[in-house]
C-alpha cells in the first residue's frame, strides 16, 4: 500500500455556487480540482498549481477546509493506497475557466443545495463538512 498526499481546492462563484470538474469523458465523476503533490511542494503551493492547471484559474487558499486522511482506493494499476486531502477554501484573483480534455472535461458552478453524485467519499465528506459548517474538519 502507498500513501498518496494531495491538495484541493473549494471555489464559489457570486452565487456561492462551488466549481466542481468533471474527471471523465465516460463516466459522471464529478470533483473538486485539486491533484497529487509535488516532491518538496506545500500543500497550499499544490493546491494553488493544480486549480490553475485543472481550471485555467488563479487563485490563493483563504481558509482551511479540513485534513482527510482515512481514505483508500485502489490505483488503475492496481496499487491500493490511502489518499489524505487537504482542502482549501480559495479566492479566484485571474484566469479564465478552461477545459484541457485530458483531467478536466467539463467546469461548473453547482449550488451546494444542487451538486450532483461526487467521484468519492472523500470529497462527499468535504462537501458536507462546508455544508454543515464543521470546518476546519480533520478526518
Amino acid at each position: 500500500m502507498i500513501i498518496i498526499n494531495s491538495a484541493g481546492g473549494w471555489i464559489e462563484n457570486d452565487q456561492g455556487h462551488v466549481l466542481l470538474q468533471l474527471r471523465s469523458p465516460t463516466e459522471e465523476q464529478w470533483g473538486f480540482p485539486g491533484g497529487i503533490l509535488e516532491v518538496g511542494e506545500s500543500v497550499a503551493d499544490a493546491a494553488i498549481r493544480e486549480v490553475l492547471e485543472e481550471t485555467g484559474l488563479q487563485a490563493i487558499p483563504t481558509a482551511l477546509i479540513g485534513v482527510y486522511s482515512k481514505y483508500f482506493t485502489t490505483l488503475t494499476d492496481g496499487r491500493s493506497c490511502q489518499t489524505i486531502t487537504t482542502m482549501f477554501k480559495m479566492k479566484v484573483t485571474g484566469g479564465d475557466l478552461t477545459l484541457d480534455h485530458i483531467e478536466t472535461f467539463d467546469l461548473r458552478y453547482f449550488p451546494l443545495d444542487a451538486m450532483p453524485v461526487l467521484c468519492s467519499s472523500q470529497h462527499n465528506a468535504i462537501a458536507d463538512d462546508v455544508r454543515t459548517g464543521n470546518v476546519p474538519a480533520f478526518r
